[in-house]
């Protein structure tokens, strides 16, 4: 666990990184497109383009720039996905080995019925076998709740109105968050844990990578997306959220 949790800290720092890099190169490629808007209309008057020709010359020479400028400052988009990429895997390895030592599987060895044992006696509190599942759904309902909170701050941290997708990817966020709660009702608290406790680091990160401090303590750049009081900010849109949907509730 340890492991994971230090990869996905090393990994949030070079996604956060790479976001700041991206958000300091939008400014100056507004100035090349605009150029670039000049150097088309000329061209097109020059060689008789007629619209759909200028407009895809204009689209390529606006995608050989921005491939050039994201390879200068080596700041590629899909770096910022990376961090996805490598923790679902791990997220699945992990959750799996959790399971399969709570079960004593694959081989009921010696080394497993140790490990079966721990576990069985190394609960704390209303879980004191972690082999069983959480009967008082605590832990299933706080990871549920843990992870609509994470979603929430993506939301009330964004410095612009959501698109359709960004609206539609947030809604099926919300749904997982409590789909999964269920879910985690039926595995061994051993995994449900994991998960809560994976959960958690989540939140605190993401609320700690908006410290500007921090940020800079960090080595990551100064950006547009960057706030002054991003926890004043947060409390600020979920008031105006809530006032909002009383409102809407009250005209209903």
């Amino acid at each position: 666990m340890e492991k994971t949790i230090s990869t996905r800290r090393t990994r949030i720092l070079d996604q956060n990184y790479v976001m700041a890099k991206l958000e300091n190169l939008k400014p100056e490629m507004d100035e090349l497109v605009q150029e670039l808007k000049k150097e088309t209309a000329y061209a097109a008057k020059r060689f008789g383009w007629d619209e759909k020709q200028a407009r895809l010359m204009f689209n390529q020479s606006a995608r050989k720039i921005w491939k050039e400028l994201i390879i200068r400052d080596n700041c590629h988009p899909f770096k910022t996905s990376i961090l996805l990429w490598v923790q679902i895997p791990l997220w699945i390895a992990m959750s799996m080995s959790f399971r399969n030592m709570a079960s004593m599987m694959p081989h009921q060895d010696a080394a497993a019925q140790v490990l079966f044992m721990e576990l069985s006696t190394g609960g704390f509190g209303w879980i004191p076998n972690l082999t069983e599942v959480d009967h008082s759904l605590i832990l299933p309902v706080a990871m549920g709740i843990t992870n609509l909170i994470i979603t929430e701050v993506n939301v009330l941290s964004r410095h612009q109105e959501g698109s359709k997708l960004q609206n539609i990817a947030t809604n099926v966020f919300r749904v997982i968050s409590i789909a999964v709660i269920p879910i985690a009702a039926t595995v061994p608290s051993c995994v449900t844990l994991y998960w809560f406790t994976s959960s958690m680091c989540g939140l605190a990160q993401n609320l700690a990578m908006m410290h500007p401090g921090l940020r800079q303590l960090c080595g990551i750049p100064q950006s547009p997306i960057q706030r002054e009081n991003p926890y004043q900010h947060l409390w600020t849109q979920l008031q105006k959220k809530m006032t909002k949907k009383r409102k809407k509730d009250g005209k209903n």
